[in-house]
């Protein structure tokens, strides 16, 4: 079959062509027209799309990555019907496997069981009808962050203490009606040193950025008021954002580490970004760069598999 495209990039139908532009939208035309070039510049064909176009080929690309998704965790089932028809017609950046694993905050269970710490988490599964104080009591956490295992955007993200559990009752029961959730403990530093998102293409890291969450809030988002900044990681903090993508099957092509300090003051990995992350490309524009040099040899490295 004759490919139209290289790669196509991914989007969503809102960041296709929008009528009007505020400066959320501009940093995302801005940091996928990075892309775009940085692609290009490898002479690869390039091709963006929102996700759910009805009439696209998907077989017409030879693969297809991942940016501006980020309305795919409002329309879970939607989007995974999709994604399990759409991976046997076309490749995949990151790899489907990566993708299917790093939908269900379940995975911070098993990068835990190969040695990567994470916040203390109790997985509650969907149809369980014991009370929320259940949970929290057998957990003896004095503050809990409450959150659906598929999320984004501090989706039904919610903190309160032990004594305020009854008050959550009622939306919890309702929750975990339809999908699964998890109790975090509340790791304090959180409010006061922020969360570093350390970017990492092809197992290498490139650049980081510090969010920190308006005075009053934890949600680090910046739809919640949350400020970022560019950060200047340790050696410590690199090497540890590098073991956690090595602990990954296979090696990501591109990755974000979203990294906090625990109650203790331990490093932590409090998010692993392997599917449509920001990556602040327009705070260190040369990282779009190392994106393409990681894709073309994720491609060659396909094609040398396939002879």
């Amino acid at each position: 079959m004759k490919h139209t495209s290289d790669i196509t990039i991914l989007t969503d139908s809102r960041y296709v062509a929008p009528a009007r532009t505020d400066p959320y939208v501009l940093n995302i035309l801005r940091e996928e027209e990075l892309v775009r070039s940085a692609l290009e510049e490898k002479g690869l064909v390039i091709d963006r799309i929102n996700w759910d176009h009805p009439g696209f080929e998907w077989n017409h690309t030879r693969f297809v990555l991942f940016r501006s998704t980020w309305d795919y965790f409002d329309r879970f089932p939607e989007f995974r019907e999709w994604l399990e028809k759409t991976h046997r017609m076309t490749s995949m950046i990151n790899p489907y496997s990566l993708i299917s694993w790093n939908l269900d905050k379940h995975y911070l269970g098993d990068l835990e069981e190969r040695g990567i710490p994470v916040p203390p988490t109790c997985f509650i599964e969907q149809g369980d009808h014991r009370p929320l104080t259940h949970f929290i009591w057998d957990t003896g956490w004095e503050e809990v962050i409450l959150k659906p295992v598929v999320s984004g955007a501090a989706r039904h993200t919610y903190r309160f203490r032990e004594e305020e559990a009854s008050e959550y009752q009622p939306l919890f029961a309702e929750l975990i009606r339809n999908e699964s959730m998890m109790l975090q403990e509340f790791q304090q530093k959180v409010v006061t040193k922020g969360e570093v998102a350390l970017m990492l293409f092809g197992g290498s890291f490139t650049h980081a950025i510090l969010k920190r969450a308006k005075r009053g809030d934890f949600r680090v988002q910046d739809d919640f008021g949350g400020t970022v900044a560019s950060y200047e990681p340790t050696a410590e903090e690199i090497a540890f954002a590098e073991k956690v993508v090595a602990k990954c099957d296979p090696m990501p092509v591109y990755a974000r580490v979203d990294a906090i300090w625990d109650n203790r003051d331990r490093l932590v990995v409090s998010e692993l970004e392997l599917i449509e992350p920001e990556l602040w490309f327009r705070f260190h524009p040369a990282a779009a760069d190392h994106l393409a040099g990681a894709i073309l040899s994720h491609m060659e490295q396909l094609s040398q598999n396939q002879e």
